[in-house]
């Protein structure tokens, strides 16, 4: 018998180092734990922006007690990795990116009707070392990612600023 399938997570933040692991002890050593894109985004809204687990909750489009599942499991993953000197990988998980609800709403007015989810595939809006655009967030003058650079350590040319990743906004 199988349970229901899983609810994909509203996320909105894609990190773009995705791998951790202990100085000085060779991979081939180590011991590896996997930390999901949905659970760096429990921890990001719990622990950085300090969301209430019911605002963070609404933030993922799931209640709160699965939030305080996914970000007690996050916790322990993260403690497991520090005691035992794991490495830590960042992937996978059931999980799409958030698009602005303001465009939906002008989608869904200029056409009379409903569209596609408000969400895109991460597929289509990620690679494997983070986002394919930075945007400006004085401006919102898009950039194409520099592979290998994270977005905050280019500047926009015109105002200055460092850059983000297109949904870290």
């Amino acid at each position: 018998m199988r349970g229901r399938p899983k609810i994909k997570r509203t996320i909105r933040f894609f990190p773009e180092i995705t791998y951790f692991k202990p100085a000085g002890i060779p991979l081939r050593e180590l011991s590896e734990v996997t930390l999901s894109l949905d659970e760096v985004e429990a921890l990001r809204l719990a622990e950085l922006e300090n969301l209430e687990q019911e605002e963070a909750a609404k933030e993922m489009d799931i209640s709160r007690i699965t939030f305080q599942r996914i970000l007690h499991q996050s916790h322990k993953k993260i403690a497991e990795c520090l005691i035992y000197g794991k490495a830590l990988r960042i992937n996978g998980g059931e999980v799409m990116a958030y698009e602005s609800r303001l465009e939906k709403t002008s989608r869904e007015e200029f056409n009379n009707q409903p569209q596609e989810s408000p969400e895109k595939n991460i597929e289509r809006d990620q690679d494997f070392n983070g986002l394919k655009t930075c945007i400006c967030p004085e401006c919102k003058k898009e950039f194409t990612h520099q592979q290998g650079i994270p977005c905050t350590n280019m500047i926009c040319p015109n105002c200055k600023v460092p850059l983000r990743g297109k949904f870290c906004l």
